[in-house]
């Protein structure tokens, strides 16, 4: 029975991965905003096979409260040994580009807070040595785009964080698994036109679930967006700049 803290368990792909840690009967903690939401998905994984469910409210962006949701986890599945950051926001890039208090709220949620509250949990992994914290990132984050730099760049600093910490973690035993979905339906994602590139929260989850349980570092899901970033980021800077994406 794995002990399961979910950060962002009211998002899409969150809650569609944390049902398979249910229906395996394992013990769960769920942070998010809206305890209505959280309410209800804690709910549903229990009738789904979940040995335990709990959940707490809290604001990511407020770092006081990191403290106090870790200790509530712990306290709750006691002890925590798997760990699923999946929270996020996806801001207008034009407004960004207007308003330099959006490009750093934009920052803010998608690697600081991240970041924020991975420090405490990498100290704790360490001195227990075990566990896996797996965190959602996007592939937005292998090369800035027209199209979505600041989301990208908060994800680029993210990814570049979390290879720090497999290599300082490595050591101590515990896995860091860096998760790169392209384009999920959600509604985060609403406004978007859909295209054959586009994939459910469902088949995400699998793919996330799936890992979980082998010795991948890091995940591109679908997995056809491993070789569609590794031809964007090979593109020479001087195609590279005068094309759109």
């Amino acid at each position: 029975m794995r002990r399961v803290l979910i950060v962002g368990a009211t998002s899409a792909i969150a809650e569609a991965t944390v049902r398979h840690f249910a229906a395996a009967g394992d013990a769960l903690f769920l942070i998010g905003r809206r305890v209505d939401r959280l309410q209800a998905i804690a709910a549903d994984l229990g009738v789904r096979g979940a040995t335990s469910v709990d959940f707490h409210s809290m604001d990511i962006n407020d770092l006081d409260q990191h403290e106090p949701a870790l200790a509530a986890a712990e306290k709750a599945l006691g002890g925590i040994d798997t760990v699923l950051i999946a929270h996020g926001t996806l801001a207008d890039q034009n407004a960004c580009q207007h308003d330099p208090r959006l490009a750093i709220q934009e920052l803010n949620t998608n690697a600081v807070s991240t970041i924020a509250l991975l420090t405490p949990l990498a100290n704790r992994f360490e001195k227990q040595r075990f566990g896996t914290l797996a965190v959602i990132s996007s592939v937005a984050g292998d090369r800035g785009r027209e199209s979505n730099y600041v989301y990208g760049s908060a994800k680029a600093a993210l990814d570049a964080f979390l290879e720090g910490l497999r290599q300082r973690l490595h050591k101590a035993g515990v896995r860091v698994v860096t998760i790169k979905p392209g384009f999920v339906d959600t509604p985060m994602t609403a406004a978007f036109t859909k295209g054959i590139l586009w994939t459910s929260p469902e088949q995400v989850s699998k793919r996330i679930y799936r890992s979980l349980n082998n010795s991948s570092d890091v995940i591109y899901t679908p997995f056809y967006w491993r070789y569609i970033m590794l031809i964007i980021r090979l593109m020479p800077r001087v195609i590279f700049k005068a094309i759109r994406l």
